[in-house]
């Protein structure tokens, strides 16, 4: 461990090193496409430190990443992440690329234009002719690419059994295409197989809706694009500690072309408004404070057996500690940077996600569990006046 990585603890548990008092060590990443790399920097800093999740979840690319950890021990994570990024992005451009911003824009540009006209190797393939010359009611015309090669990456990359034996809660999610309901796969609730994870990452109209018993789904980022709410919902009483791993920034520039308008209005979408979900989460546990003061005053026999239920509940609420990493946009990224899979930006993003995780990791103050009844407190290194 790093000599200015803060000193956690065993759990009482047994599940790991995290802090004192912290039951839960969560993991929790946003959808992005190629910007997923960032993740996977991410999980390289927690995994040099020695800092393990046992709670993963994901949507979209963050799905396949939280697949890949969650599906494999702790020694091959790294190495499984490496294999899949290196693979998807292994095609070449040009060897050179001259220093300067307008050459990169260039270069993303073409390799943009590429992941267009001929997918990505282990990821998705086109579909010929394509949709628009395809009779409806076929396979082949709602969408514009197979994912076919997913499933087998996947099944190469990830022990499916492993997650199914609970040791890591997992969770995903997808979006029902008929009822428009959003809703999470997780392996407490259901077996987890390959269709699961393209499911979650089943963007439309690029690829296709997956079946899962009667029904078909697509991209949980329609929706929501982070599972961050999935996890502040969970009414199991644990104290956590949640990396979250954001894509999208909610704050960006004023545009001031075409293309920074396209690439602001995908951030807005995308952000899925991480902080105001912690936000109103703040705010109920509040008022969940405010009411279990009161019914803790109240005469015994004035309550009932469901009151009382409510009361040792509402005294026993956790302490929820988020340190939220997001992708800070490269001055010559612009609107197609979550389809630019060029092996040099790969390397960029894999490279910030692990710098910025380094940064978050030296803060010793954050990695420490809340005094009991702070409710949620969350931390970014990118606005520390927080």
């Amino acid at each position: 461990m790093d000599a200015e990585t803060p000193v956690l603890h065993k759990s009482r548990t047994g599940g790991g090193w995290r802090p004192e008092r912290c039951d839960r060590l969560a993991l929790v990443l946003q959808g992005g496409g190629a910007l997923g790399a960032y993740q996977a920097g991410v999980y390289q800093a927690l995994h040099e430190a020695g800092i393990e999740p046992d709670w993963v979840a994901g949507v979209s690319i963050g799905a396949i990443n939280a697949a890949i950890i969650a599906g494999n021990h702790p020694p091959k994570r790294l190495d499984r992440l490496r294999t899949f990024w290196e693979r998807i992005t292994e095609r070449k451009i040009w060897n050179y690329t001259p220093d300067g911003d307008i050459y990169r824009k260039i270069r993303n540009a073409i390799s943009s234009s590429l992941t267009i006209s001929q997918g990505q190797p282990g990821f998705f393939e086109p579909r010929f002719p394509g949709p628009w010359f395809t009779a409806a009611g076929a396979k082949d015309a709602t969408s514009y690419y197979d994912s076919a090669p997913l499933r087998e990456t996947l099944r190469e990359l990830v022990d499916f059994d492993l997650i199914n034996d609970h040791g890591c809660r997992f969770a995903v999610g997808a979006v029902n295409v008929l009822t428009g309901n959003f809703m999470y796969f997780d392996n407490q609730k259901e077996i987890i197989e390959p269709e699961h994870i393209m499911a979650s990452g089943a963007l439309p109209p690029a690829l296709p809706m997956i079946k899962l018993g009667t029904d078909y789904y697509w991209d949980g980022g329609i929706v929501s694009n982070t599972p961050l709410q999935y996890l502040l919902d969970q009414e199991d009483a644990l104290n956590t500690l949640a990396f979250q791993v954001d894509l999208f920034s909610a704050r960006g520039d004023m545009p001031r072309d075409i293309q920074d308008v396209m690439a602001r209005q995908k951030d807005i979408i995308y952000s899925s408004r991480t902080r105001y979900n912690t936000d109103v989460y703040r705010r109920l546990h509040k008022w969940k404070m405010k009411l279990g003061q009161i019914l803790k005053k109240m005469p015994e026999e004035l309550l009932d057996e469901e009151e009382k239920k409510l009361r040792c509940e509402l005294m026993d609420l956790p302490e929820i500690v988020i340190l939220q990493l997001i992708y800070q946009q490269k001055a010559y990224e612009g609107h197609a940077k979550d389809y630019e899979f060029s092996g040099i930006s790969m390397r960029e993003h894999w490279q910030s996600g692990y710098e910025d995780t380094k940064a978050t990791l030296k803060k010793k103050a954050w990695m420490e569990m809340p005094p009991e009844g702070a409710g949620c407190i969350v931390h970014d290194v990118h606005r520390q006046e927080d």
